[in-house]
């Protein structure tokens, strides 16, 4: 709940009390909505400019159309946080993001107004367009919205969907397109909102459809009509690519200007066929900070809401984030390595690229949302000569699947991947979890694949990885680790060799990963040995099989990682294959997504803390 008075927003409980406002107290419930966000996410943190941006549409929307039988479907859902207090859950604001409380993202197991789970961009045109078909199919009165920014719309998929949408005449789709990277000049603005008003309005529809069937008998005048048409439009407003895929386009109109987004919206909600809205938005509107650092405030930890600046920092120098680390290393590496090119699909800020943007921007390539280009491109440079780095999430490297082993593998092309926020994330949840890649890369081809335990061994397995010829694959979490004395941009490790830290009794762990101090204190505790493997793919096996051989009974294998198909199934497959009789104990995450939290609450749910693996390994019995 807001610190400040919020008279209108205390009134409203889901939808149908926003229906009971008069238009002309929208505005005043705008100011609140967004000054709740504000506290709340200072609070929580959480994605904050996007939604402070949306707060407009959000209102108009659910004013205007009958929601929940309506479908909003928002684009990534970053911008969901009005639409969820809009939709009666305001009171669990503050659990936002945190363990057993409220997501950060549209979650259909939490409201029936979230009609779709979203966490990853461009997918709302696809699943409204699916809706409204599925409306069509069963004869249900029923309008499908999807809300995507200009960011989302950047993918093939989304003009994939908008390709198949535009030619279907009888389908009740609406496209709202929240462009939040212009600005409307007041003359255009002005003329662009009568226009669109117009173009919405029944007269003018009236108009359209009684000429069509007029000119339609005369084929000459009628493609002048139509032509006369879209030119005219098209030199006032940049919809002509939209009428060319078969919708009608409206906009672009000031997306904060609520009387004339109800105007709009309420004509087209009397419309049927593909339709676009245009609207034009500011990210972080209405919170000074946010405005001047709308990717600063695009995902924040809790803030103070005066200064904007960070709260609760331990300001802990001795640690550092491992994108941080990437950060430095790639910036270092390209001075040596002319030949680097670094490529990320829209996280130039999430993958640590921003240094290396500046430092070397003819070097630097954001292909936007588009991870199947963004590997693609890597390998066409590759082919050529360049050695390029593609920093990716895990999560998003999925959407890269097909072109990560038919452009890459295949052709044992010499692409260095640097897989940020592998495994447990946390507060975002079971949609950008980084559980699988072990899994779905550990059976392609040519591909190294690498888990360093700390930021000096992930230095040295990026030298690995770039001297490597042909395709390598570093995964790293979204951690914190001991800061590491210097950049190395030059020892490099031979492929597949682990290191051994403890010699101990019958048992070994193998440990892959970020979660070596936990493996550590496991050893000395159980009198364990312990090797930090640092490869899945190529496997030690030289060690693997020193340790059968020296007496171990057990391995213990801990990961950051899906235990179906990972590293543990990697050493049991080997143990299979050489027919040796040693058990093999699998450790990582259970077969299931993951709930949001902490990173130490999901690492215990999956009974990755120190307190399960000891009960496990005290069960053994040695």
């Amino acid at each position: 709940m807001s610190d400040s008075p919020t008279p209108l927003l205390d009134r409203i409980r889901d939808p149908d009390d926003l229906r009971l406002l008069p238009p002309e107290e929208l505005p005043r419930l705008a100011e609140e909505l967004r000054q709740e966000i504000i506290e709340t996410v200072s609070r929580t943190g959480g994605h904050l400019a996007s939604g402070l941006g949306a707060v407009e549409l959000t209102i108009a929307l659910h004013y205007l159309f009958d929601t929940p039988n309506d479908r909003l479907v928002w684009d990534v859902g970053h911008q969901c946080y009005p639409h969820k207090i809009l939709t009666g859950r305001r009171e669990r604001m503050s659990s936002l993001r945190q363990w057993e409380g409220l997501s950060g993202f549209p979650k259909p197991a939490e409201s029936e107004y979230d009609c779709f789970g979203v966490g990853h961009s461009s997918t709302s045109i696809s699943a409204a367009l699916g809706m409204a078909l599925a409306a069509r199919a069963q004869g249900i009165d029923r309008q499908a919205i999807a809300i995507i920014g200009d960011g989302g719309m950047s993918a093939g998929m989304a003009f994939e969907a908008l390709n198949h949408a535009g030619s279907l005449d009888d389908v009740d789709l609406l496209v709202i397109l929240n462009d939040n990277e212009m600005s409307i000049s007041p003359n255009v603005g002005a003329l662009s909102k009568y226009l669109s008003r117009i173009w919405s309005g029944s007269i003018y529809q009236q108009m359209r459809e009684g000429s069509k069937k007029v000119l339609s008998s005369i084929p000459s005048a009628w493609e002048l009509a139509r032509r006369a048409e879209e030119h005219i439009k098209g030199m006032i407003v940049p919809g002509t690519l939209f009428e060319e895929l078969g919708f009608s386009y409206y906009g672009p109109i000031d997306g904060h200007d609520l009387p004339s987004l109800l105007k709009i919206l309420s004509n087209l909600r009397k419309q049927s066929g593909p339709r676009l809205l245009h609207i034009i938005t500011q990210k972080g509107k209405g919170y000074e900070p946010a405005e001047n650092d709308a990717c600063k405030f695009h995902g924040t930890g809790p803030f103070h809401i005066g200064s904007g600046q960070a709260s609760g920092s331990s300001g802990n120098t001795e640690v550092q984030s491992y994108t941080r680390a990437f950060s430095d290393w790639i910036v270092a590496k390209a001075a040596e390595e002319p030949l680097l090119q670094a490529i990320t699909p829209a996280m130039r800020e999430g993958s640590g690229l921003v240094a290396f943007s500046d430092a070397y921007p003819d070097r630097f390539h954001d292909v936007a949302i588009a991870e199947q280009h963004a590997v693609t491109l890597a390998a066409g440079m590759a082919i050529d000569g360049l050695k390029p780095v593609v920093a990716i999430y895990s999560t998003f490297l999925q959407r890269g699947y097909d072109q990560l082993i038919h452009d890459v593998a295949i052709q044992k092309l010499d692409v260095l991947f640097a897989v940020d926020r592998a495994g447990v994330v946390g507060a975002d949840g079971a949609t950008h979890t980084g559980n699988f890649d072990i899994a779905y890369c550990r059976c392609i081809p040519e591909l190294v694949i690498m888990t360093p335990s700390d930021l000096e061994e992930l230095q040295r397995l990026l030298n690995t990885g770039y001297a490597h010829d042909g395709p390598a694959l570093v995964r790293y979490p979204r951690d914190n680790s001991a800061s590491p004395p210097r950049v190395d941009t030059d020892a490099c490790l031979p492929l597949g060799q682990s290191r051994l830290l403890r010699e101990g009794s019958s048992v070994a762990i193998l440990n892959f990963g970020p979660l070596l101090e936990t493996a550590r204190a496991l050893a000395e505790t159980h009198d364990a040995t312990l090797v930090d493997m640092r490869f899945v793919k190529p496997l030690d096996t030289r060690q693997l099989r020193q340790l059968a051989e020296s007496g171990h009974r057990h391995f213990f294998c801990i990961e950051d990682g899906s235990a179906l198909g990972g590293a543990g199934s990697a050493v049991s497959e080997w143990l299979s294959a050489e027919g040796l009789d040693i058990r093999c104990h699998i450790n990582g995450h259970g077969d299931a997504f993951p709930p949001q939290g902490s990173r130490e609450q999901v690492l215990r749910w999956y009974g990755l803390d120190f307190d399960s693996l000891s009960s496990r390994l005290q069960s053994l019995g040695q």
